[in-house]
C-alpha cells in the first residue's frame, strides 16, 4: 500500500461519518416539516370546517393505508403533529434546535412541559448534550431549568466575571438523588458508596462533561494524610471539581475543609496554563442561606453549597430515609475509618 493510504483512509472515514450524520439530520428535518405541515392542514380545517376527531380518524387510517411502511401515522401522532403546528413557527423547525430532535423527543416537550420558554431551554439543552429520550425526560422530571446555578456560592468575588458565569453552570440546586434507592439510614461513607455504584446516573445529575477522577482521592502535605470525597474533572471547561457529601446540616466549619482541598487540587493536580480555576461543591442535607452567605464570604477558594433531595423516592422508601436530627444523631454514632 501507499506510504499515505492509511492517513487517507482515516480521512474518508471521517468523511463517510460525517455525511451520513448530515444526510440523518437533513432526513430528520425533512419529516419533521412533513408533520408540521399536516398538522397545519388539520389545524386550519378544524378552524374553518370544524373538523372533528371521526375525521382525524379516517384521516390516520387513510394515511396508513396509502403509506403501511410509515409508521407516524397513527391518530395520536396525528393530534401531536396539530399541536407542533400550533406551538411552533414552520421556519422554527428549519432554524431552531427543536428541528434537530428527533420526533419523540419534541413529544416529550409537548407531554411534559406547558411553558413554551422552557420547552425551548430544553430543545437547546437536548442538542447540545446529545441526550436521548430516557434523559430528557428524566431531566425534565427534575427540573433541570429550575437548579442549574441555583446554589450559594462565592465564584462572583473569587472567579473572572467570565468563569464566574460558566462555574454558575456545573452547580445544581438541590441534586436529586432519588436514583440511590437508599432505604436505610446512612453516614457520608454509606452515601458515598452509593453513589459510585451508580456512578453513570451521578454523573448525569452532576451535569455535562463530568470525568470521574478518584474516590477518597488521597493526598499528603506536611507529612498528614488526607481523603477527598470525590474528585472530578470537567472536560467541558477543563478544571478540576472538588465534591464533599455532608448527611447532615450545613455547618460553616464544613467550607473549611472543603476550601484546604480547593487549594490542594489547584496547586498540584492543576495545570495553570490551560486549566480554569477549580471549584469546590459542598453537598449537604438542609442548609440556613444566611449561614452559608456569611460562611461563604469568609473563604477565598470559589465554593458552592447545594442541597441534595430524595423527594422523588417512593412514598414507602422516603419513609425510611432519616429525618435531620435522626441524620445528625446517625453521624455521631458511625465514625468510619477514612482509610
Amino acid at each position: 500500500m501507499p506510504q499515505d493510504y492509511a492517513d487517507v483512509l482515516d480521512q474518508l472515514k471521517r468523511q463517510v461519518r460525517g455525511a451520513r450524520v448530515q444526510a440523518t439530520r437533513v432526513v430528520n428535518t425533512q419529516l419533521l416539516v412533513l408533520y408540521w405541515d399536516i398538522g397545519r392542514a388539520i389545524r386550519d380545517r378544524q378552524d374553518s370546517q370544524g373538523w372533528g376527531s371521526r375525521v382525524i380518524d379516517r384521516l390516520a387510517r387513510d394515511l396508513r393505508a396509502e403509506f403501511p411502511d410509515m409508521r407516524g401515522f397513527s391518530r395520536s401522532n396525528l393530534h401531536y403533529m396539530r399541536t407542533v403546528a400550533g406551538t411552533w413557527p414552520r421556519e422554527a423547525i428549519v432554524q431552531q434546535p427543536v428541528g434537530q430532535l428527533p420526533w419523540g423527543h419534541i413529544t416529550v416537550l409537548i407531554d411534559k412541559i406547558d411553558d413554551q420558554a422552557v420547552r425551548e431551554w430544553y430543545a437547546a439543552a437536548a442538542v447540545t448534550h446529545g441526550w436521548s429520550r430516557a434523559i430528557l425526560t428524566h431531566q425534565i422530571r427534575n427540573q433541570l431549568d429550575q437548579r442549574i446555578g441555583a446554589a450559594p456560592t462565592n465564584f462572583d468575588t473569587q472567579l473572572p466575571a467570565a468563569d464566574s458565569d460558566l462555574a454558575h453552570q456545573l452547580v445544581r440546586d438541590p441534586y436529586v438523588f432519588d436514583f440511590l434507592d437508599i432505604s436505610d439510614r446512612v453516614a457520608e461513607r454509606e452515601l458515598e458508596t452509593a453513589l459510585m455504584a451508580r456512578l453513570e446516573r451521578f454523573l448525569l445529575e452532576l451535569g455535562h462533561g463530568f470525568a470521574f477522577v478518584g474516590r477518597q482521592y488521597h493526598f499528603e502535605t506536611g507529612g498528614d494524610d488526607f481523603y477527598i470525597d470525590l474528585l472530578f474533572f470537567n472536560w467541558v471547561q477543563s478544571r478540576f471539581v472538588v465534591v464533599e457529601l455532608k448527611v447532615g446540616k450545613f455547618e460553616p466549619e464544613y467550607l473549611g475543609k472543603l476550601g484546604f482541598y480547593v487549594s490542594w487540587v489547584d496547586d498540584n493536580l492543576r495545570n495553570h496554563e490551560v486549566h480554569a480555576p477549580t471549584i469546590g461543591i459542598l453537598l449537604c442535607a438542609g442548609r440556613n442561606d444566611q449561614v452559608v452567605r456569611y460562611s461563604l464570604a469568609g473563604t477565598t477558594a470559589p465554593l458552592a453549597v447545594a442541597d441534595y433531595t430524595y423527594d422523588t423516592l417512593p412514598p414507602l422508601v422516603r419513609e425510611l430515609v432519616p429525618t435531620e436530627n435522626e441524620l445528625a444523631s446517625a453521624l455521631g454514632d458511625t465514625t468510619t475509618d477514612p482509610t
